[in-house]
């Protein structure tokens, strides 16, 4: 469990704690959503990251994280709709151990957390010093004759 030592009182304790207060002094209070709705899914995606994207140790606990998010990323651009958030980036950390070890096959199996993930480790600021995911988009072969 992550702990953040503050110079002025207790440390903070937690992963979304520690997030949330960190964004908050970086006065980047948009990445926690805008709206009241906003603010929900955002937190229910850093929920949904501590608890079933650390949690997953086996194949299938793996397979089961990447195919719902599949399915929520079928018609969005980041987790909480059309916006970036805090949610984006924490998944992604948790997700690049995953996703650098997934076959071409796999990624494409996954094409929507692909996409994202994909347009996450490009926006400025996010990669830091992780490795860049590769996703092949060329074909070999085209119907040219």
């Amino acid at each position: 469990v992550p702990v953040l030592q503050t110079n002025n009182g207790p440390g903070l304790t937690g992963l979304m704690t520690i997030a949330a207060h960190l964004v908050k002094q970086a006065k980047k209070d948009q990445l926690l959503g805008s709206t009241a709705e906003e603010k929900a899914v955002v937190q229910q995606w850093l929920e949904y990251r501590v608890t079933r994207v650390n949690g997953s140790s086996s194949k299938e606990d793996t397979r089961t994280v990447l195919k719902d998010l599949n399915m929520h990323l079928e018609d969005k651009v980041y987790l909480a709709g059309n916006i970036f958030t805090l949610a984006d980036i924490l998944m992604y950390y948790g997700l690049h151990h995953i996703m650098v070890d997934l076959t071409v096959q796999e990624k494409e199996k996954y094409l929507n957390v692909s996409r994202w993930f994909s347009h996450i480790q490009h926006y400025p600021g996010v990669r830091q010093h992780l490795s860049n995911v590769v996703f092949i988009k060329n074909r070999l072969y085209t119907n040219a004759h």
